[in-house]
C-alpha cells in the first residue's frame, strides 16, 4: 500500500473532529489556554482516533466491499494481501496516543483516550454495528470521551462541565448520524447493516431524530442550570437548538434525501456553533 493508503485508513477528518471535541473540553475549564499543551492534546487525540479508525477499516473490510461509498477503501479494495498487518499500526497509534497523554498530562486523559478508541473499535464496530439499530446510539459514546479527556488535561477534579458537555455530544451523535444513514440507506441495506432507516424507514428515522434533538437541546442548557456556564452561552445554545429543531421538523414533514442532507450539514453547524458559544462564554 502507498503512504496515502495508510493516511486514508486513519480517517483524519474524524480524528480532527475528535480533537476539536477535546479542545472544547479543555477551553471550557482552563483559566488560561496554553497553545503548546492544546496542540499536544490534539495530537494525542488524533492518534487515538486514528487507531480505532484503522481497526474499523480492518474489521469492516468485508461489508465495505458491498457499499459504493466504501468499496474503494484500501483494505476493501484488496490493496494488500495481508490486511492483518494494519493491526500493528492500530496498536502503535493507540500506544503513542496514550503514552503522549500520560507524559504530557495525566493517566485520566490517557484513560479517556483509550475508552474512546475502545468504544469505537470494539463496542460500536464489533459488538453493535451489525446487530442492532441502536448501534450508533450506544457507540456514540466514543466521541464523548474526547470532551472528558480535554477537561482532564486541565484538571481531572473539574469534571462537572466536561461531563455535561459529553452528555450533549452523546445526544448529538444520533441526530447527526441517522441523517447520514438516510442518505446511505441503500448501501447499508446492501451490506445488511441494520441502521435505523433500513429497519424502520425514513419517516420513523426522522421522528426519532426529532425526539432525540429535543433531548439534545435540553441537555445543551444543563450547564446553565448547573451554574457552570452563563446566560450568554445559554442564549446561543437555545438559538442553535431552535434552529436545528426547525430543520428536523422539515425532515419529518418531507423525509427525503434533500432534507436529510440539510439535517446532516445542520448538525455539524450546530456542533461548531455550540463550541463557539462555550468559547465565547468562558472568555467574556
Amino acid at each position: 500500500m502507498t503512504f496515502g493508503s495508510y493516511v486514508e485508513l486513519m480517517k483524519l477528518r474524524i480524528g480532527l473532529m475528535v480533537a476539536l471535541m477535546a479542545v472544547m473540553g479543555y477551553v471550557a475549564v482552563a483559566d488560561r489556554v496554553d497553545p503548546l499543551r492544546l496542540a499536544i492534546l490534539s495530537l494525542a487525540m488524533l492518534l487515538g482516533s486514528a487507531s480505532s479508525s484503522v481497526f474499523n477499516h480492518f474489521y469492516d473490510r468485508d461489508i465495505d466491499r458491498l457499499m459504493s461509498r466504501t468499496c474503494k477503501r484500501p483494505l476493501a479494495a484488496g490493496l494488500t494481501r495481508h490486511p492483518r498487518h494494519v493491526l500493528w499500526l492500530a496498536g502503535a497509534l493507540l500506544a503513542g496516543g496514550c503514552g503522549l497523554a500520560v507524559a504530557a498530562f495525566n493517566g485520566v486523559v490517557a484513560l479517556h483516550l483509550f475508552l474512546g478508541a475502545f468504544f469505537y473499535a470494539i463496542v460500536y464496530t464489533v459488538w453493535l454495528k451489525r446487530r442492532t439499530w441502536l448501534n450508533i446510539v450506544i457507540g456514540g459514546a466514543a466521541g464523548s470521551f474526547a470532551v472528558l479527556a480535554g477537561g482532564a488535561a486541565v484538571d481531572p477534579g473539574r469534571w462537572l462541565l466536561p461531563c455535561l458537555l459529553a452528555v450533549t455530544l452523546f445526544l448529538w451523535t444520533p441526530s447527526h448520524f441517522w441523517s447520514l444513514a438516510i442518505l446511505l440507506k441503500d448501501d447499508y441495506a446492501r451490506a445488511r447493516v441494520p441502521m435505523l432507516p433500513v429497519i424502520h424507514g425514513d419517516r420513523a428515522t426522522a421522528r426519532a431524530i426529532l425526539i432525540n434533538s429535543v433531548l439534545l437541546g435540553a441537555s445543551s442548557l444543563a450547564p446553565v442550570a448547573a451554574g457552570v456556564l452563563g446566560w450568554g452561552y445559554g442564549a446561543g445554545a437555545a438559538a442553535l437548538g431552535g434552529w436545528f429543531l426547525w430543520i428536523n421538523l422539515g425532515l419529518l414533514r418531507q423525509p427525503d434525501r434533500a432534507w436529510a442532507r440539510r439535517n446532516f450539514l445542520g448538525s455539524m453547524i450546530y456542533l461548531v456553533g455550540l463550541f463557539l458559544a462555550v468559547l465565547i462564554d468562558v472568555n467574556v
